[in-house]
């Protein structure tokens, strides 16, 4: 397995791993599939501002992770949201624990102050894996999303990079 920078090739695999979750679970908030030269754009407008890795084996991407702006007021600059995928079918393989962890040493070296991840629940795994890292939960909004037939809650975890 190698962890690397993203590529603009990655984008059909990320499309695949993305959209997976879009169709199927309540992990995106998204509810129609992202078509490849949206997902490339997107590629491209973060990872020139941002650190975003993906895991390989073999030439084919297991997982991704990405750090973005968290939003677009100039006072949440030093602010930054992290997000992290796993190919369906290959969970509890370490592969988010592997990318959060070159994702985490990037931002360690970097000026960003508040690092938030957003998680849909209930979802116990990714609750797991952001704890694992410092992440502290908090804020819980309850039934703010609407997808696949039923209401979903939204937890924000939050880890202060203290360099």
């Amino acid at each position: 397995m190698e962890i690397r920078k993203v590529k603009i090739s990655d984008a059909e695999q990320i499309a695949e791993i993305y959209n997976y979750y879009v169709l199927h679970s309540h992990a995106t908030f998204e509810i129609e599939a992202v078509s490849l030269s949206e997902i490339e754009k997107r590629i491209t407008e973060i990872s020139q501002n941002y650190p975003y890795f993906v895991l390989t084996e073999a030439d084919t991407v297991l997982g991704y992770a990405y750090v973005a702006q968290y939003k677009t007021r100039a006072a949440y600059k030093p602010s930054v949201e992290i997000s992290v995928y796993v190919r369906n079918g290959i969970h509890q393989k370490g592969i988010g624990t592997k990318l959060y962890t070159r994702l985490f040493e990037e931002l360690a070296k970097s000026e960003f102050h508040a690092i938030i991840a957003g998680i849909s629940l209930p979802n116990e795994a990714s609750v797991k894996l952001h704890e694992k890292f410092g992440m502290k939960k908090v804020a819980h909004f309850e039934e703010v999303g609407f997808k696949l037939g039923r209401w979903i809650d939204v937890g924000y975890w939050e880890l202060i990079n203290k360099r």
